[in-house]
């Protein structure tokens, strides 16, 4: 979640990233980091005017940045713009510029301008003809003028603009929108106060909710969904996505808030509506943190307590967030505004291209700038497989480009959008060889050489040559030679016999070239083989010329002679032309028709003899088109029903057979389904989409050519049987008796379902028996009289007009005995409910007659009064009403019938919401960081801890935002705190159920310090001033008389200050009354009052510190004065006196 902002902060919009699909995009900034766009076109002027074309509408200035918008710190922005682009609003087709300028006259370097769409998208890689970006400079002011024409606006450019002009350090940007209008509306304000005279109600949101969609799908989703509902800014709608998530305190000035995200088709209307305490209060809206002005776009309304928004006409400019402000409190939504699905208009065409050429599947789309997808054989297609593939946009036009085309391109190519898709095949044939020079015939004498000789296309071509059908054999006088793409036949002493029909046939390829070796010798005859069958019958149709070329030799040229009958044919009509020519005599009928049928005889003679030859001509009737019908059959392949001796009689002559053509329903392309002639009257046609409505049609072929096309066939659906029956399993068991039951296929194709057929066999057997005669509707049957005790095996299949599917069987075969437990999927692994939920759980079975059932829990009987049991003939049912942590367990259930038993295990896990972590602890503070370290609870919620949601707050606002959603371990940083502020944290324990009830908080909190510089004083090695004492004057020895005090001095120094002891004959007498000892400036002095002479002796002063030790000694002599002696003497006797 965003941290808040001070009030104080000036509101800046950062930079957007560069880089976006489409100028037609729309890019919808996420509020956590989009810069605040320029105000609405509207709010600049209250009049509901529409600009004219390339007017530049000038706006308020923006208001502060909102505070749930965290501005961008990443640049310095310094005010650069002198004048900057402002909002703007177009009609449809016309043109609008926008005008920025910076004066340069501060900077040290050439100012540098970027155009963005949105927040991805640099404008200046789509200039062109939509697009044109100009740059002036004024010499004597030094001002820089920028330029940004939209040439033919359209519907799709509308949306949120942002430019950006940077000078090394210096940065400044701009935010500003377009609205485009399309021609066909009524004028905003006109429709908004018809709409609020005839209180239309606002059109309800769509079916499927695009938030709540993104909200519950998984990550790996989110590209399909983009896809399918046309979301072009992905990265910004799950980033507002995630925001809506933010905790918000309990407001007293709304009683009905905003819901956290809305979604309107393109071109409706939407109304928000929230509901505040205070009728009187007054209320703002903003749209990314910009107040918006009342125009005819946005009309706003007050009813009670009610405040109400209405935007008409939705663009894709209000793809934004819409914030609603009462006092110092708000509430804020995100508007997505949805494009209706984009939908193919002109579908993919069907081609078949020589292999090598350069292959174009074009379709057309009805939004520009769409995004589709191209797939081949139900694999995408992306531009990474070698560049292979080439994909053109061009408008509203999409092209597949294959350059060179392979035999591997074969197969079907669709074009899919979030609307529609369409499906065409591609068919590559082997490239034709071309011939240079064909083989000519040659006519030779004896003993001459003769050489056939070609040229084709292709170096690598090998070839076979053939003398009346019989490969041609290299020998002494036939030599076979090919050298480049010169293909050679020579022939050396011709004789007679090397006459005949010589052919080259290239491998590989169906054709061939021939030509003929004519032998010089008395006159003869060379019937044309072309054209005629094996008695020499030529057939012509009537009405077309008939022409009897026939080659001749002889030498010198014989004469020629054409009879009918005993009739010499002359040009005596002028339908007759007698021609002859070297090698050659040719006889033509202009016009044939019936009459000149007949046996015609060519008679040639000269010198060396002579020679005579029959031809038969048979003229024909004209080949009319097939009126034949065509029937087809719905399983892929088609039908022609003749007879083929009525073909026979309808021509009057045999024919090799049909040529095949078929087409889609909404084609004018129709495609060859067979190159060679088809003999027989059923023809089965592949490769074929189901479900796609095809007609066929079909050509005769005979010696003469091809007929015209018949009557296409009724247009039919080509139909493939279903996919086979899922989910077959057994319902119900006892000795003689099975029940079984399954679903519908997966797959039903566009033909209607019969019904099912039911089959069963004893297991290691290959015979299948039908269970029923016929077919049944139902998806369960029940089969009767089985044999008991054996082990069978069944199978279902579907059947539709293309017959059956393939067969479903069991898994294993089916014993009619024991009593089995039939545990459900999803019970076979632990199964896992929250505290105070309903357990359910359906344990079906199988066995009669009707087995004991028992639970157990843990091998103790259940507690009746907390479970209930429920028991039928096929199942089961263990109730639990409200689950507690206690029921957590595994469960036993065993079922029995007479000496035989089964048993399974349920194993159910009842979790609850954690606890909340403890001793949570500030460890460190450091620049904008804060490390923080907790324990994991103590109650886990009977499941595993998945992570910790961590927040912080700040003590002045005590506003929580979430640091870390779901942090896995149980120590973190959190980072780019706000200096000067002081924070407390929390933490809360997260499991598969939630959220722990109550959060742990941090016992002190952490100020982060403000920046600047400190001083730091040099750091000086500190000297050693220590000393070990030392006696600067020593102790003098004294004399003196007893009865008055006397002292003793000395001076010592010492770092640190040692610490004295005075001793008298080596006893310490520090603590004796009689002594006083004084210490001054280092003077040490020891005072003895009224000494006597047991005072006398050696005094030591002795001074210690942690650097060493001194002492110094001296004598006192104690004297006694005269007067004392005296009294002494007295007192002597007095005693001694006083004893006697």
């Amino acid at each position: 979640m965003p941290e808040p902002v001070k009030k104080t902060e000036e509101a800046q919009g950062g930079a957007g990233d560069p880089g976006a699909p489409d100028l037609a995009a729309t890019d919808t900034l996420a509020p956590e980091e989009a810069p605040a766009p320029a105000e609405t076109p509207a709010a600049a002027d209250t009049t509901p005017v529409a600009p004219q074309p390339g007017a530049n509408i000038q706006a308020h200035d923006t208001p502060g940045f909102d505070e749930s918008q965290a501005p961008d710190t990443k640049t310095d922005l310094t005010g650069l713009f002198t004048e900057k682009p402002q909002s703007g609003e177009v009609a449809v087709g016309e043109n609008i510029n926008f005008v920025a300028k910076v004066n340069a006259a501060s900077l040290l370097k050439k100012p540098t301008i970027k155009w963005f769409k949105g927040k991805w998208m640099d404008l200046a890689s789509k200039s062109g003809k939509s697009l044109q970006l100009k740059e002036l400079y004024d010499r004597n002011s030094k001002v820089y003028t920028f330029e940004m024409q939209i040439i033919a606006a359209k519907p799709s450019f509308a949306g949120a603009y942002r430019c950006e002009v940077s000078s090394r350090d210096k940065f400044d940007s701009c935010n500003f929108d377009l609205t485009v209008h399309d021609i066909g509306l009524p004028c905003p304000l006109v429709s908004s106060f018809c709409a609020s005279a005839s209180k239309s109600q606002v059109k309800s949101e769509p079916d499927e909710d695009v938030w709540e969609i993104l909200q519950k799908a998984k990550a790996s989703e989110y590209e399909k969904i983009a896809f399918q509902y046309g979301i072009t800014d992905l990265r910004g709608m799950l980033k507002r996505l995630k925001k809506m998530k933010k905790e918000e305190k309990k407001s007293e000035a709304f009683l009905k808030k905003l819901d956290p995200a809305y979604q309107v088709e393109k071109g409706h209307k939407m109304k928000l509506c929230i509901e505040v305490a205070n009728e009187d209060v007054d209320v703002k809206w903003l749209k990314n943190g910009q107040e918006i002005q009342s125009t005819g776009r946005y009309i706003f309304e007050s009813v009670g307590n009610k405040r109400y928004l209405t935007i008409n006409h939705c663009s894709l400019s209000d793809d934004a967030t819409y914030t609603c402000v009462v006092g110092d409190e708000k509430c804020t939504t995100e508007l997505f505004v949805k494009e209706p699905p984009v939908t193919i208009t002109s579908n993919l065409e069907d081609q078949m291209v020589m292999k090598g050429e350069r292959v174009e599947l074009e379709c057309e789309v009805s939004e520009e700038g769409a995004t589709v997808k191209w797939e081949k054989d139900g694999v995408e297609l992306t531009r990474d497989e070698s560049f292979k593939y080439r994909f053109k946009k061009d408008g509203r036009k999409h092209v597949l480009i294959i350059n060179e085309a392979t035999k591997e391109d074969c197969g079907h190519y669709t074009v899919k959008t979030n609307g529609g898709e369409s499906m065409a095949e591609l068919m590559v044939s082997e490239k034709e060889l071309e011939v240079y020079q064909n083989i000519a015939d040659l006519t030779v004498k004896a003993k001459d050489e003769a050489v056939f000789k070609c040229e084709v296309s292709d170096e690598t071509v090998k070839g076979i040559w053939y003398k009346n059908g019989v490969e041609v054999k290299a020998d002494a006088r036939t030599h076979i030679t090919h050298i480049g793409r010169i293909h050679k036949l020579t022939i050396d002493d011709v004789k007679p016999e090397d006459q005949g029909d010589y052919t080259f046939v290239p491998e590989g390829y169906a054709f061939n070239l021939s030509a003929k070796l004519n032998f010089l010798d008395p006159p003869k005859i060379h019937l044309d083989c072309m054209g005629h069958t094996a008695d020499s019958t030529i057939v012509v149709v009537a009405g077309n010329k008939l022409r009897l070329d026939v080659p001749i030799t002889g030498d010198p040229a014989p004469t020629v002679i054409w009879t009918k009958g005993e009739k010499v044919m002359t040009e005596g009509d002028g339908r007759l032309h007698v021609e002859s020519t070297k090698g050659h005599c040719i006889f033509t009928i202009e016009g044939a028709d019936k009459q000149d049928e007949g046996l015609y005889s060519v008679i040639v003679r000269n010198p060396a003899g002579e020679d005579k030859a029959d031809i038969n001509v048979k003229v024909v009737g004209k080949m009319q088109p097939l009126s034949t019908r065509i029937f087809v059959d719905t399983f892929f392949f088609l039908s022609l029903v003749k007879e083929m001796r009525d073909i026979i009689t309808m021509f009057d002559f045999f024919f090799p057979g049909y040529v095949l053509e078929r087409k889609k329903k909404k084609s004018y392309r129709w495609m060859r389904l067979n190159f060679d002639p088809y003999t027989d009257t059923t023809y089965e046609a592949k490769r074929m989409i189901e479900g796609v409505e095809y007609e066929m049609r079909v050509y005769a072929v005979n010696a003469i050519g091809m007929s015209r096309h018949s009557a296409a066939s009724q247009p039919f659906i080509p139909v493939a049987p279903t996919s086979e029956p899922v989910g077959l399993c057994v319902d119900d068991i006892s000795d003689t008796t099975v029940s079984l039951k399954w679903r519908t296929p997966e797959h039903l194709g566009s033909s209607e379902l019969d019904g099912y057929g039911v089959e069963y066999c004893k297991e290691g057997s290959d015979e299948w028996v039908p269970a029923f005669e016929g077919l049944t509707e139902r998806t369960s049957v029940i089969i009767r009289d089985l044999p008991t005790g054996e082990k069978m095996q069944f199978r279902v299949r579907a059947y539709n007009m293309a017959g059956p599917s393939a067969p479903t069987s069991l898994a294993q075969a089916v014993t009619i005995q024991k009593p089995k437990i039939w545990i459900p999927r999803n019970l076979r692994q632990t199964l896992i409910k929250k505290v105070e939920e309903t357990i359910n759980l359906v344990i079906p079975f199988q066995g009669k007659p009707r087995p004991v059932i028992t639970w157990s829990k843990d091998g103790e009987p259940l507690n009746p009064k907390q479970v209930s049991i429920r028991n039928s003939d096929t199942d089961t049912i263990l109730f639990i009403r409200k689950s507690e942590r206690k029921d957590s367990g595994k469960y036993e259930v065993k079922l029995q019938i007479e000496n035989v038993e089964d048993t399974a295990s349920i194993s159910i896990q009842i979790v609850d919401l954690p606890g909340s972590p403890e001793k949570l602890k500030i460890m460190d503070v450091w620049g904008f960081n804060v490390a923080l370290e907790w324990k994991p609870p103590k109650d886990n919620g009977n499941c595993e801890i998945t992570g910790y949601m961590v927040q912080k707050a700040d003590k002045k606002t005590m506003e929580w935002y979430t640091v870390y959603e779901l942090y896995r371990r149980t120590n973190c940083v959190v980072a780019d705190l706000i200096m000067g502020n002081e924070y407390i944290f929390r933490i809360y324990a997260v499991n598969m159920v939630g959220l722990s009830l109550e959060p742990c908080f941090s016992a002190d909190s952490a100020y982060i310090q403000k920046t600047g510089f400190e001083y730091k004083p040099p750091t000086y090695k500190e000297h050693d001033f220590s000393e070990a004492p030392k006696f600067t004057h020593p102790l003098v020895s004294r004399s003196v008389i007893a009865g008055y005090n006397a002292t003793l001095s000395c001076s010592v120094r010492g770092i640190p200050k040692p610490k004295v002891t005075w001793y008298k004959n080596k006893m310490d007498i520090s603590n004796e009354a009689k002594y006083r000892m004084f210490s001054k400036q280092g003077v040490l002095t020891l005072e003895i009052r009224k000494p006597c002479s047991f005072d006398g002796g050696v005094y030591m002063c002795k001074a210690v510190n942690a650097s060493g030790e001194d002492a110094v000694e001296c004598k006192l002599e104690i004297r006694r004065n005269g007067q004392f002696i005296r009294y002494t003497t007295l007192f002597t006797k007095m005693v001694r006196s006083y004893r006697q």
